[in-house]
């Protein structure tokens, strides 16, 4: 039998653990701990800043319900993705947002990596470092997804390094972005979001409880309102004031964005490689999306580094934003996720995860 270092300091890594009946895998040093949910899409599920004892990730009030045993009444059109969201950090591709077809095949939302059992080695175990590779390979579409997640000692900083592969004998369009959700008790009506973004376009399916115009395109942070005033993307509401916004944050002179809590001056923040991820998508749903499936009772931020706006494939393939792969090649790319305490305001975070 196979038996982890049972090191109780520096970097750690614990592969034989199971939530629910489902593999997880946690990577931690000093100061984070990020636990990842290998038979359900290698989910971040919990990103935790030990210092304050806070988790950064969205938990979903539907909570951790793994596949098996769980029989849908009826399944929904878009398919399964909103019955089991979880919260947390999922990977989208190669269909980002609901439902399309493309070339034959029916993408649900979100695409095909986020629900299905992924593969890993351990690539390094010590007290300096920790390192783990993740693959998945899509099952309707040609691909093949590696992410490898690195943690250093002393270091808030989560690193990933991905490659993606065409398989297939095809040149394949596609959309690939990560769909990190932040939320309480870290979010909370003190937050703040800065961004490399220069430019906010609202989606043309933004709802009642949005602000803005649907398609409507402003600088950032703030935009024309339509009860004729101004609306600041960039502070968060308190969940009473029942506020939802889709918007995509593009024109980036810099990937990177930080949410910071300012009350508790601790924050988060991704750095991300513009080659790939060319914008971002801002989901605010601070309270106010009613109907299925939150019933609004959710208070969730998620900034998302996307390849394509706007949502959905077909809809990116329309607009010229999708990614193209050839056959047999790959793309690679990196996001940094860190940790940080003791800032009001981030200027900007660079490619290594260092705050400024």
């Amino acid at each position: 039998m196979f038996y982890i270092h049972e090191r109780n300091f520096g970097c750690r890594i614990n592969h034989e653990l199971t939530y629910r009946g489902l593999r997880i895998l946690t990577l931690e040093n000093e100061l984070i701990k990020v636990t990842v949910l290998l038979d359900k899409g290698a989910d971040i599920y919990e990103f935790i800043y030990k210092p304050l004892d806070v988790d950064f990730m969205w938990r979903s009030p539907k909570g951790v319900r793994p596949h098996a045993n769980n029989f849908d009444m009826r399944p929904a059109a878009i398919g399964p993705f909103a019955d089991f969201y979880e919260g947390g950090w999922q990977e989208c591709m190669p269909n980002g947002g609901r439902v399309c077809n493309y070339k034959g095949v029916e993408m649900g939302l979100h695409g095909e990596v986020w629900g299905i059992p992924w593969h890993y080695e351990i690539l390094g175990d010590s007290p300096d470092l920790v390192s783990v590779q993740l693959w998945c390979r899509t099952p309707r579409s040609p691909y093949l997804l590696v992410r490898r997640m690195t943690v250093r000692a002393e270091s808030p900083v989560l690193e990933i390094d991905e490659e993606l592969t065409n398989e297939g004998a095809e040149t394949l369009d596609l959309m690939w972005g990560h769909h990190p959700a932040f939320g309480p008790p870290f979010l909370d009506g003190s937050c703040i979001l800065e961004t490399g973004a220069r430019r906010v376009v609202v989606d043309k399916n933004s709802g009642e409880a949005s602000h803005f115009a649907p398609g409507q395109e402003f600088d950032w942070p703030a935009g024309p309102s339509k009860d004729g005033g101004t609306w600041d993307i960039s502070r968060i509401t308190p969940p009473q004031e029942r506020v939802t916004e889709m918007t995509y944050l593009t024109d980036l002179a810099e990937g990177w964005y930080a949410i910071t809590n300012r009350n508790r001056q601790v924050g988060i923040g991704l750095s991300f490689d513009t080659s790939v991820f060319r914008h971002l998508w801002c989901w605010q749903n601070l309270g106010g999306e009613t109907g299925w499936p939150f019933w609004g009772r959710c208070y969730v931020m998620a900034v998302e580094p996307f390849s394509s706006i706007p949502a959905i494939l077909t809809n990116a393939i329309e607009a010229g934003t999708q990614l193209v792969l050839e056959p047999g090649h790959t793309l690679s790319t990196w996001i940094r996720a860190a940790a940080y305490e003791g800032y009001d305001s981030v200027e900007r975070i660079d490619e290594k995860g260092r705050v400024f």
